[in-house]
């Protein structure tokens, strides 16, 4: 067994590609492995801007042995009668590699055939290595790639050396015009030679003296390790951002962070704004004091030791003035005009092409907000109206602001800073940022009711809007984030308790775009169902069981907050140590009525009763009957379902007393009736037959 070291040396990779192509590379390394019959251990991703490594530890140095089974002639013609093999028993001897005393006569289920075990001759690890790697390399999935020289060949960036390394044994395979060696290049500029790797397991030593932390986790631990100390001697904390930490750290061979400053007067501009342009333009940490209050410094990560750190920190902080001058110009431009003045030029931004400028989604959106008020339960209707109404127009102002043309992640971040400038009521302000929300899986949702309900009418319009000219998501294409926002708005629904009708709302979101009855209640139906998928998504990923969420979903999705309630009731029920044979017992009384009572409920008559066992279960449904509705109407499904569960022990002792499907019509239709006043106590809770 030896340690495997595969490495890919090439000019500067950019930061986000790294990850994704090494994990992509180890998983189809590890495949081809596999499929080729190599043993092996475990597998770990190293990298650096500069090489892209894969590490497989107790790797085989050969592939395991295979046998097959030959099928050759049949007996009758492999043997004479005497029990000689024939020629043609010689000629499947000579084809399997064997002798012909090794031939053995087998019962193949079609006559006896003549066979052969066959062992397939094993080749070396490094050979097949050698053989696969350059199109396991050239195969690694990148964003962008790229040709250099006169080659055909495209990878991220250009190659510049390859090693790679079974044990002490180099492998031989040539990508492109690069060859492979057992020489690395150490960090560009502090050890720019070449060094030799003499086996995979000083790999990481080996570039640690050559100035270069290949470890990714090591590398990123170092670096927080570095700003939280730099920034602790400056009395203050660096904004948590993992994901400009993880970009940082794909960007370094070995961190060397430096402190910068700027001037004061750059504090009159929001924060995000100052943050953002530190953050996405120059990769720089923001730092702040221990209120969160933004100071005017700064935190620059260097790929190179400094021989001077002050000349360095002048230098970063020379770009990043001309970045917030920039940033406090657009500020205090923008400044000058109202959120009103900004709608206005929505007017000439297109949404979408056959969905109509930004302006006219601000009305629609208005439109449908304002039906939400009406049918949420919220209190003080006629001041939430007014909050809609108002954030509804302003809402998508700040695109068109010049801090968002040139920042386009302060969308609405910047929009409520204009509303919170210019007096806004602050659920208005609110609600300008928070209407995106939620913009990541996992992210907050919006605060009040007001940013809530725009929240809904925005995404519910861009999915009715998108459904009515036909774009619908397809496997992975979704441009226009149609999940995201159906899911966004099921999470608020479930946050903010909005009990109401989903596909009214629906409806509602479709007038502007269908005017055909028929075609709207198809289109209403194809949201319907894309936004109960994601709501089946939401539920099971939370932890419920498939089986409840689909029991429940399957006799009503409409009032969301409703359906999480049923679930979760049924998902403890579940839990009970009885609930299988109730289970069995209610889902058999479903069965029987889909196959036998499709039509129209009857009323139960109770002269028709044979056996006692039809009185004693008639009778406790009448009593749990009303119970049971009463709780359901208080979203106490928990009890509910206990009371119903009571019922098992008559139902059982019902089908065991009679038989449902009687030979006479009216009999059997009684007792179909009884099973229906059974079925109706948990018919608008969950369909048993689904579990």
């Amino acid at each position: 067994m030896s340690t495997l070291l595969i490495e890919i040396g090439a000019e500067e990779i950019p930061a986000g590609y790294i990850v994704p192509a090494l994990e992509a590379f180890s998983a189809s390394m590890i495949k081809a492995m596999d499929a080729h019959r190599i043993d092996h251990g475990e597998a770990r991703i190293l990298g650096t801007p500069r090489r892209l490594t894969l590490m497989v530890q107790d790797v085989a140095d050969t592939q395991n042995a295979q046998t097959s089974t030959l099928t050759g002639p049949p007996e009758k013609v492999g043997f004479d009668d005497n029990g000689k093999p024939t020629i043609a028993a010689e000629k499947f001897a000579d084809k399997a590699g064997v002798p012909v005393d090794q031939i053995t006569v087998e019962d193949t289920g079609k006559g006896r055939y003549l066979t052969a075990v066959v062992e397939e001759k094993c080749e070396s690890s490094a050979a097949i290595l050698e053989r696969i790697l350059p199109d396991q390399i050239l195969g690694m999935p990148f964003p962008k790639s790229m040709r250099w020289g006169d080659l055909s060949i495209t990878f991220a960036r250009p190659i510049i050396s390859l090693t790679g390394m079974l044990g002490t044994t180099s492998l031989d395979f040539t990508v492109g015009n690069v060859k492979s060696s057992p020489f690395i290049f150490g960090h560009r500029f502090m050890s720019p030679g070449k060094v030799k790797v003499d086996h995979p397991d000083n790999y990481e030593s080996i570039l640690e003296s050559a100035n270069v932390i290949v470890d990714i986790d090591k590398r990123k631990s170092m670096l927080s390790k570095l700003l939280d100390e730099l920034s602790q001697s400056q009395s203050a904390h660096i904004i948590e951002d993992e994901e400009l930490l993880d970009t940082v750290n794909n960007l370094v061979e070995y961190p060397y962070p430096v402190v910068g400053h700027f001037d004061k007067e750059f504090l009159e501009v929001p924060q995000s704004v100052l943050i953002t342009a530190m953050r996405e333009h120059q990769k720089y940490f923001a730092m702040v004091d221990e209120n969160d209050k933004l100071m005017p410094m700064f935190i620059a990560v260097n790929n190179t030791k400094a021989r001077d750190e002050q000349l360095v920190a002048r230098g970063h902080e020379k770009v990043l003035r001309a970045r917030l001058s920039d940033a406090k110009f657009f500020w205090e431009q923008d400044c000058q005009s109202t959120l009103d003045d900004f709608a206005e030029k929505l007017k000439k931004v297109t949404f979408q092409e056959k969905l109509g400028s930004v302006y006219e989604k601000q009305t629609r959106i208005d439109k449908l907000g304002q039906y939400l008020v009406s049918v949420a339960p919220y209190p003080e209707k006629d001041a939430l109206s007014t909050q809609v109404a108002r954030a509804s127009r302003i809402c998508k102002s700040d695109l068109v602001s010049q801090v968002v043309i040139e920042f386009t992640k302060l969308q609405g971040v910047i929009g409520r800073s204009y509303a919170q400038n210019a007096n806004e009521d602050p659920a208005v302000a609110d609600a300008i940022e928070e209407h995106y929300r939620p913009v990541q899986s996992g992210g907050a949702l919006p605060s009040n009711p007001c940013s809530s309900l725009v929240a809904i009418a925005d995404k519910m319009d861009t999915i009715c809007g998108c459904f009515s000219v036909g774009l619908i998501p397809t496997g992975g294409a979704d441009p226009y984030a149609l999940r995201r926002q159906g899911i966004g708005i099921l999470l608020i629904m479930m946050d903010q308790n909005l009990e109401l009708s989903l596909d009214s709302l629906i409806e509602q979101g479709l007038m502007p775009f269908v005017s055909d009855e028929a075609t709207r209640a198809q289109v209403t139906q194809d949201v319907s169902v894309f936004l109960k998928n994601r709501l089946v998504n939401i539920l099971t990923e939370a932890g419920h069981s498939k089986d409840a969420v689909n029991s429940v979903t399957a006799v009503g999705y409409q009032d969301i907050p409703d359906v999480l309630l049923r679930v979760k009731a049924l998902d403890a029920l579940r839990k009970e140590a009885d609930f299988e044979p109730l289970a069995v017992t209610f889902k058999r009384v479903g069965n029987i009525l889909k196959k036998a009572a499709p039509g129209a409920k009857i009323p139960v008559n109770t002269d028709l009763f044979e056996d006692d066992t039809e009185n004693q279960l008639f009778a406790l449904c009448h009593e749990v009957g009303q119970t049971v509705s009463d709780l359901s109407a208080k979203g106490d499904y928990d009890t509910a379902l206990k009371h119903v569960a009571s019922l098992r022990p008559k139902v059982d002792e019902f089908f065991d007393g009679v038989m449902v499907m009687a030979e006479e019509e009216n009999v059997r239709n009684n007792r179909i009736a009884l099973l229906q006043g059974v079925a109706q106590l948990f018919e608008h809770i969950a369909d048993f037959t689904k579990i």
